[in-house]
């Protein structure tokens, strides 16, 4: 299961936070970003249950993150 998590980052902690995030486990891609999101996650798991753990227990407790939001990826 593929999903795209966008995070709003503290000013001036986006270089921070996007390192931390590449180093997470279960997530292959983060990068900063433009517009109400400052950087997106793209997070690779194996059922809805972890995909909830690694935002809840990984991505969420860094130092900056103020909040994300996880989109679920539908292939058609």
């Amino acid at each position: 299961m593929k999903a795209y998590v966008l995070i709003k980052i503290r000013a001036g902690e986006v270089k921070d936070v996007v390192r931390q995030l590449r180093k997470l486990e279960g997530i292959i891609e983060a990068h900063m970003t433009f517009g109400p999101y400052d950087a997106v996650a793209v997070v690779d798991t194996p059922d809805v249950s972890r995909l909830g753990m690694i935002s809840a227990s990984a991505i969420q407790p860094i130092p900056g993150v103020e909040q994300t939001l996880t989109c679920i990826a539908v292939d058609l």
